[in-house]
């Protein structure tokens, strides 16, 4: 349904930084990095419905920061403020097939580098096997704000939506860990 640019661009984006200048002066902008923790500055945040196996994309009027009231006064005229309406969603089927494609089982490899006459050198410090990946717990991650869902639109073009998380929680979502090294 394409819900970023007909909905969530379209209906909540701001003016672009860049709007009029290198792009047209019409130039909209959603970009918004949430996850299930806190709300946004802009109200935006991610919730797990757990009873109808969801997660949802959610938006409150009440938390944004007031340095965004001519923007939420905009959303009130063109939308309104209530909940997103349709209310983006990943099913949990859906998204645990495709994460868990992704994410079966890996290594997780740390090292250290450094630089000797131009060239990078590397040292393995660390290794960890990571098996069974477990969804439950990717949404453990996401409502305790360890994983983030960006998005990062404009009129004319989307980037696409991202699930983003640093390095150090990856162990986090696997069921096994070994250490190799």
């Amino acid at each position: 349904m394409k819900l970023v640019p007909s909905l969530l661009l379209l209906k909540y984006g701001w003016k672009h930084q860049e709007a009029g200048k290198k792009y047209s002066s019409k130039e909209k902008s959603f970009r918004q990095t949430i996850h299930g923790l806190t709300p946004s500055d802009r109200g935006f945040m991610v919730k797990i419905d757990r009873t109808n196996k969801k997660v949802l994309i959610s938006f409150d009027n009440k938390v944004v920061d007031k340095r965004h009231n001519v923007w939420l006064k905009s959303v009130k005229d063109r939308i309104g403020l209530s909940e997103l309406n349709p209310q983006p969603y990943w099913g949990f089927d859906d998204l645990s097939s495709k994460v868990g494609t992704k994410l079966l089982n890996c290594f997780f490899v740390e090292a250290e580098t450094k630089k000797i006459d131009g060239k990078e050198h590397y040292y393995y410090n660390n290794v960890t096997m990571l098996t069974k990946f477990s969804f439950d717990n990717f949404l453990k991650q996401l409502e305790l704000g360890n994983i983030l869902v960006d998005f990062d639109a404009r009129t004319g073009h989307n980037h696409g939506t991202k699930f983003r998380m640093k390095d150090k929680f990856l162990p986090t979502l696997y069921k096994k860990t070994t250490k190799i090294l």
